[in-house]
């Protein structure tokens, strides 16, 4: 959210010996009349290469690279509304390919009527997915007579943001389990104390935003199982696979995580993440068709023929599921399967090489996703931010950040790796973390005298 800018004047002045335009062109409002597209492009490009370098951002595990079969496919989509289905049948058949593909992945039961969508990253997917938890729970407490006021969610501190929104805005009192020096994820231990019958549901992460690391959902499922059986109430595990959803199906097949655990009703996952495709996509698979209430599907007409749609945004681009089905297609269980293998050995190797500065320690190594996060041993002697900071100096975006409650006091550095950072960059950035933290300690500049150099994939 920005506020307007009204009332600036501040313009693009003419570039390029004004080759391309010779008059000032606004920044905030509309101009008079317009330029050339070469020139429009040039100063839109020019402009962006203020932004940091993908291929240098570990702070984000969002995919920045794709083939360029992928590519071509994306631009041939652009203009299709993946909404629109009696106008772009195929593209809706490949959307009911790729959510299938993905709930066999995560062992949706045959015996039963899973169903799913897209969505636009798990942000959405993560509301959908509560709004029918809420909506189920209200229609449960109708039929028994009961009130449907003040509904809960029980969820650890290490949620992602939109947690915390589907709970704003939706009216939901978050129950949040807070973290500690040692703990920075969940177990039944921390839940079950938080649940009673308005609970409408549970959310356990596999993978968290903050450590990369994962609560103990089968745990969890076991508890929730038994406060069905003790007490009757029918509390549902929703699990955030949003970073892991496509790495332990290729990893650890047999740990038991996804719809094999009998308390699990939903599941989201970000497409864009380690499914490797461009932002944004994510997808939210429920376990059985009586999970999603028949009265929060829409049904619409007016675009051709009859089109069911649960969604929060009417309109979405088709080109981010297209991209999906090319990388389903283009890899298989067996190339996501050395993908996986090849960011986790990078992931570890980086962990290794890290290891052994003098004041830091690993909070994840890696073992389970390929996630590094250090944290200071002795925060009053090693500063991350200023770290981050000289890092950036080369051109590495690794956030510092704090970690939630009650662990605010402890602050991290993530690196996530991913499919485009190979080894060689990975021992590139641990030369310039070495040298960084060395400068940090020495309180002198990072780099005062190496030429500056690209790495390379």
């Amino acid at each position: 959210m920005h506020e307007l800018e009204l009332t600036s004047e501040e313009t693009h002045a003419p570039t390029y010996a004004g080759r391309s335009f010779s008059a000032e062109i606004p920044k905030y409002r509309l101009a008079a009349h317009g330029i050339s597209a070469d020139a429009a492009y040039q100063l839109v490009h020019d402009e962006l290469n203020l932004d940091g370098n993908p291929a240098l951002n570990l702070a984000s595990f969002v995919t920045s690279w794709m083939e360029p079969q992928a590519d071509k496919l994306a631009a041939e989509t652009l203009a299709k509304n993946l909404i629109d289905q009696d106008e772009y049948p195929q593209s809706e058949l490949i959307h009911q390919r790729v959510v299938s593909m993905i709930g066999r992945l995560f062992h949706a039961p045959s015996q039963e009527r899973p169903t799913g969508t897209a969505t636009i990253g798990s942000s959405e997917a993560i509301m959908l997915a509560m709004l029918a938890h809420k909506r189920s729970w209200q229609r449960r407490r109708q039929a028994a007579g009961e009130p449907t006021d003040r509904p809960n969610m029980v969820m650890g501190a290490d949620v992602h943001t939109c947690w915390e929104k589907f709970a704003r805005y939706f009216e939901v009192e978050p129950r949040i389990v807070p973290m500690s020096e040692d703990r920075y994820v969940i177990g039944a231990e921390q839940v079950e104390p938080l649940l009673d019958e308005r609970t409408i549901a549970v959310a356990g992460l596999l993978g968290t935003t903050f450590t990369g690391q994962m609560d103990d959902l089968a745990a969890i499922s076991d508890l929730l199982e038994r406060v069905a059986a003790e007490r009757g109430l029918r509390i549902p595990l929703h699990v955030d696979a949003a970073s892991g959803g496509f790495v332990m199906p290729f990893s650890k097949p047999d740990l038991r995580w996804d719809f094999r655990l009998a308390s699990v009703r939903s599941i989201n996952v970000s497409n864009h993440k380690f499914g490797l495709v461009y932002p944004g996509m994510g997808t939210v698979v429920f376990r059985d068709r009586s999970d999603l209430p028949d009265e929060l599907v829409f049904h619409i007409n007016y675009l051709g023929g009859d089109m069911p749609n649960y969604s929060l945004n009417f309109s979405r681009p088709s080109s981010s599921v297209i991209l999906q089905y090319f990388a389903f297609l283009r890899l298989g269980r067996s190339g996501y399967e050395q993908i996986v293998r090849s960011v986790l050995a990078n992931a570890r190797a980086l962990a290794a090489e890290l290891s052994g500065l003098e004041g830091l320690e690993l909070v994840n190594d890696a073992s389970e996703f390929p996630i590094v996060v250090l944290r200071a041993s002795d925060p009053a002697a090693t500063d991350l931010r200023t770290l981050s900071h000289l890092l950036r100096e080369r051109g590495w975006i690794v956030p510092a950040y704090t970690l939630p409650a009650d662990a605010e006091h402890v602050t991290v550095l993530r690196m996530v790796v991913k499919e485009n950072f190979s080894r060689d960059m990975v021992d590139m950035l641990a030369h310039d973390m070495r040298v960084a933290h060395g400068a940090l300690k020495e309180g002198v500049s990072a780099h005062p005298h190496r030429p500056r150099r690209r790495p390379v994939c």
